[in-house]
C-alpha cells in the first residue's frame, strides 16, 4: 500500500520577503503540487525563491471542484502544499473546504506557523492583547457595516478587521458616527513593507491622516478597535461581596468566574474589577 501524502498549509510573506521562513522554502521545494489563490502572484515568489513546481488555482470560484482531485492526488502519496497571496491560508482567504474535507478524509493537514497580518498588527498596536477577536473583513453595505460597529461599543476585547483602500475612509466615517468617541483605535498600513505605518487616536484623528493626501488611502490595511470601557457599576454591591469572600479561598480569576455565571456579568468585568480595586496580585 502506498504512502498517503499530506497538505500543508504554508503561509507566505505579507510584504518584506524575507518574512518566509526556511521551513516555508523546505516543503514548497518537496511537495508534488503547489495549491495559489492566484497562480500569477505566487510564481513571482516561487520564482524569487528558485522553486520550480507545478501550481493550480484555488480560490473561492473553483475550491469545491478543486476538492476532489487534490484528495485524489494525497490517496495517490502526493503531497501538496496550499498557499494564500499573502500572510497564512484561510485568514480570510480560501482554504477552508479543502482543509475540512481532508480533515474528514482523515488526511494529514500540517499547518506551518508563519506571517499573518492581524497578527503582525496586533502585536505593535499598542492595544490589548491578552484578549481579541478576529473579525475579518468588514461588510460592504452600508447597514450591515453599521451594526457591526456599532456593536463594538458593548466588545470588551480588542477587534481586528481587514479593510480595503477603496473602503477605509468610509469605513472610518461610520466608526466616528456609530463608536464612542473613547474607544481608541489603530490603523495600520503596509506591515512590513517600505511604507508601513502605524495610525493611533480617535476615529477623528485617523480620518485627519487618511484625508491628509490621496497616497495614505492606498495599500492594504488592518483596523483594531480597543475594548469598550466597562462601568464600575456593571459590579453590585452583592456580586462585589462575593468576590470578596471567594477570594479567600479560590484563584481570582476562578472567583470571578463563578461571580459572573451567579449574577449573570462577563467574567472579564468581575475581575477587572478586582484589578481596579487591588484585590488581586
Amino acid at each position: 500500500m502506498s504512502k498517503l501524502g499530506s497538505l500543508y498549509i504554508v503561509p507566505t510573506p505579507i510584504g518584506n520577503l524575507q518574512d518566509i521562513t526556511l521551513r516555508a522554502l523546505d516543503v514548497l521545494r518537496e511537495v508534488s503540487a503547489i495549491g495559489c489563490e492566484d497562480t500569477r502572484h505566487s510564481r513571482v515568489l516561487l520564482q524569487h525563491f528558485n522553486i520550480d513546481k507545478p501550481t493550480f488555482a484555488l480560490h473561492d470560484h473553483n475550491e469545491s471542484a478543486q476538492i476532489t482531485k487534490v484528495i485524489q492526488r494525497l490517496e495517490n502519496g502526493e503531497s501538496i502544499a496550499l498557499i494564500s497571496d499573502a500572510g497564512t491560508p484561510l485568514i480570510s482567504d480560501p482554504g477552508y473546504g479543502l482543509v475540512h474535507a481532508c480533515r474528514l478524509a482523515q488526511h494529514s493537514v500540517i499547518a506551518l506557523p508563519g506571517p499573518c497580518a492581524a497578527i503582525t498588527a496586533l502585536s505593535a498596536s499598542g492595544l490589548p492583547t491578552d484578549q481579541f477577536i478576529f473579525r475579518g473583513f468588514l461588510p460592504v453595505k452600508q447597514q450591515a457595516k453599521q451594526q457591526v460597529i456599532s456593536e463594538l461599543n458593548q466588545t470588551y476585547c480588542t477587534s481586528i478587521f481587514y479593510e480595503s483602500p477603496r473602503r477605509v475612509l468610509n469605513t472610518m466615517k461610520v466608526i466616528k458616527s456609530e463608536l464612542n468617541p473613547e474607544i481608541l483605535m489603530v490603523l495600520a498600513k503596509e506591515l512590513t513593507k517600505t511604507f508601513e505605518h502605524y495610525v493611533s487616536g480617535t476615529s477623528q484623528h485617523i480620518i485627519d491622516w487618511l484625508e491628509a493626501t490621496p497616497v495614505h488611502q492606498k495599500g492594504e490595511f488592518v483596523l483594531m478597535v480597543g475594548p469598550a470601557a466597562q462601568s464600575k457599576s456593571e459590579i453590585s454591591p452583592e456580586a462585589q461581596s462575593l468576590f470578596t469572600q471567594l477570594q479567600t479561598y479560590l484563584p481570582p480569576k476562578k472567583a470571578a468566574g463563578i461571580v459572573a455565571e451567579h449574577y449573570g456579568l462577563k467574567k472579564n468585568a468581575v475581575y477587572q474589577w478586582s484589578l481596579e480595586q487591588g484585590q488581586t496580585d
